[in-house]
């Protein structure tokens, strides 16, 4: 492509102009701080090669909150827009490009990477294992995501954002209506992140089979190990198919073929149905862990065992087939045959059955429970009458005959939040709060916490039940601006407020980390909640090796069980062994940066440049192929300290037993 070189940066609007400024000036910063702490090394050793699976679980966090800002942005931008009518703060371009981003990174690199990292903090301790089954393959995962979310990131400064909405609908997508760049990013980007994703899956479903200690039956299985495992089905299931998706839309947008182009005899429809054969099992990717996340914290916090522990499994196992099946209901106003949408219409009102019976579990086990009112278990608590408001609406979307009426509303909108921020973000943020003392040895603030919960809440309130009058009052979503004569202008101005208050909250999760990291008590004990299962019986913050012992499961809340029966023995230096424990690999960080270059090289359609670097990519295989590096033993006598230590010192399970 003959891209200019004064066309390569974004330039002539004073918002990305600031960003650019922004981005070099903190890029500067953080390799002075560095530098000026010696702490180079220290990054490299005990992060950037990392293949520990509790370190892995936290950076992706950590992007994940990163990228949380930079959407939220998007979003607060959006809502300014559209504050008052006829407003100029964007223009149709400008507000193309955000509202396409935005859905973007929120789904795909703020809650898959927040979700992917407490499942690769949590799941292996709660199973008794001491890594995943591949580490090395886990690494690459969280570096291809890495890869991928930082150049989608940088297309707003370089290139141009895509612009074609976060479905990327051809032919909108396509060269004849986008014919720069911008839309290559969102081919290529989410092609590298996607690899990661669906390595991870796989990755997950092997840990989970293989992995167990010894007496955890499938069914003795946390509920947030269990919903891990059913969405690493799904992962494998449905990822391949927006891989290939996404390689035909390269192969449309870079080579010139035609598998989307109307006009030179491909199908714009086949794409619509790829992404949604994906997109829409991706909205239960999301959900699934973060009700397993609920479950777990629910149960912690009514102190009782979880309701109809075989009733939710059987629900999650439902979900994830019925996810399969309902795709087509994306596609009432694009003229399906009635039996069609009357088919679809039915396994999508099929799929709140079980939804449905996931409430009643959650309601169950809090009845005549000891409820504690933490800061998980508020967020708990709000997820389920919000929650609740989402599915309800999901059903009316469900009916074919009414979608043609909601369809293209901002009803729609409000739904689509209402399902994914209380189904999601409260879960994650729940989360959180429950495991961050066993990730870094100290608890989130609680006042602050509260301050976070009661500002997102109403925040979030404010922002998208409005939407769901002016849907129904006719307001069109992806419109940039309106006329002061339809009368939105009342309710779009408390939406915008809204948002503000909503990002306040989240300015508060970011201070209540930056504060409980200087000032929090770093002596919480090893079992803070009182909590049922086996990642609480490890140090806090839990020791590389995670057990010293592989523990042995009898039940269902096997460490509850162990605490109320007085079954948590002294460890006897007789029991420790050498435990064998994978070496750090500068492979996967290779393996992502190598593809971040190939990828933003194929972006700019500098082909042959783009497959020279890709050589990289088969020179890592081959490093790895030869890799004989068998890892490492922790010796007993450092196990022995180690152990001592937090036994001896720390607050301890044993005090917490009942």
């Amino acid at each position: 492509m003959g891209i200019k070189w004064d066309e390569f940066f974004v330039t002539g609007d004073p918002l990305i102009f600031a960003s650019q400024i922004a981005i070099a000036l903190t890029s500067i910063g953080i390799v002075a701080a560095l530098s000026y702490f010696k702490k180079w090394r220290w990054l490299w050793d005990n992060w950037l090669t990392t293949v520990d699976h509790k370190k892995i679980g936290i950076m992706y966090i950590l992007v994940g909150i990163l990228m949380f800002f930079r959407g939220g942005v998007d979003g607060l931008m959006m809502r300014t827009q559209t504050a008052v009518p006829e407003n100029t703060f964007l223009d149709a371009q400008h507000y193309n490009e955000v509202f396409t981003t935005h859905g973007v990174i929120m789904i795909l690199f703020v809650a898959m990477p927040l979700l992917v990292g407490l499942m690769n903090f949590a799941v292996p301790l709660q199973i008794g294992a001491r890594d995943v089954a591949f580490p090395q393959l886990n690494a690459l995962s969280f570096w291809l995501t890495f890869s991928g979310a930082m150049l989608f990131n940088i297309s707003f400064v370089i290139g141009g954002s895509p612009d074609a909405g976060w479905t990327s609908y051809f032919p909108l997508a396509g060269k004849e209506f986008s014919p720069g760049i911008a839309n290559n990013f969102y081919a290529v980007a989410l092609q590298i992140a996607g690899a990661g994703t669906l390595m991870t899956g796989i990755n997950f479903v092997v840990t989970i089979l293989k992995m167990r200690t010894k007496g955890m039956t499938l069914l003795r299985m946390p509920m947030f190990t269990w919903t891990t495992f059913i969405t690493s089905i799904i992962i494998t299931a449905s990822f391949p198919i927006f891989t290939v998706a996404l390689a035909l839309m390269t192969f449309d947008r870079v080579f010139g073929t035609h598998f989307f182009t109307v006009s030179g005899g491909g199908i714009d429809m086949l794409w619509a149905n790829l992404f949604w054969l994906w997109g829409h099992p991706e909205v239960y990717i999301v959900v699934l862990p973060a009700f397993g996340m609920l479950s777990d914290i629910i149960s912690t916090f009514a102190r009782k065992t979880l309701y109809g522990y075989k009733s939710m499994v059987a629900s999650i196992v439902m979900i994830s087939v019925l996810s399969m099946l309902v795709w087509v209901h994306h596609f009432y106003t694009m003229g399906n045959s009635p039996a069609a949408n009357s088919i679809f219409s039915i396994t999508t009102m099929a799929i709140a059955i079980p939804t449905g019976v996931k409430v009643f579990n959650w309601l169950f086990t809090m009845r005549k429970g000891r409820i504690r009112f933490t800061v998980p278990m508020m967020w708990s608590l709000a997820f389920v009458p919000t929650f609740v408001i989402g599915g309800v609406t999901g059903v009316m979307l469900g009916m074919a005959a009414a979608d043609y009426q909601y369809h293209n509303t901002l009803f729609l909108v409000a739904h689509f939040h209402y399902v994914l921020i209380p189904g999601v973000v409260y879960p994650i943020f729940a989360g959180l709060y429950y495991w961050w003392p066993k990730m870094f040895g100290y608890m989130l603030n609680e006042r602050i916490g509260k301050w976070n919960f009661w500002l997102f809440n109403i925040g979030f309130n404010m922002t998208f039940m409005p939407m769901f009058f002016l849907g129904l009052d006719g307001a069109v979503r992806r419109a940039y601006t309106y006329s002061a004569e339809t009368g939105f202008g009342p309710l779009m101005m408390v939406s915008a407020i809204g948002a503000f208050v909503l990002a306040a909250g989240f300015a508060a999760l970011c201070y209540n980390i930056y504060y409980s990291a200087r000032y929090a008590d770093r002596n919480v004990g090893n079992d803070p909640w009182d909590a049922r299962t086996l990642e609480w019986a490890t140090a806090t913050p839990v020791q590389h090796y995670n057990f010293a012992k592989i523990p042995e499961v009898k039940s269902l809340d096997t460490f509850w069980h162990m605490k109320k029966n007085n079954e948590l023995q002294p460890l006897k230096d007789s029991e420790i062994e050498e435990i064998h424990m994978p070496s750090n690999s500068w492979i996967p960080i290779y393996m992502g940066f190598i593809f971040g270059v190939s990828g933003f090289l194929l972006v700019f359609e500098w082909t042959i440049a783009a497959g020279i670097a890709a050589l990289g990519i088969f020179a890592g295989m081959a490093f790895r192929s030869f890799d004989y590096n068998d890892g490492y033993h922790v010796h007993k006598d450092e196990i022995i300290e180690t152990e001592r230590k937090w036994r001896k010192f720390g607050k301890g399970v044993k005090s917490h037993v009942s």
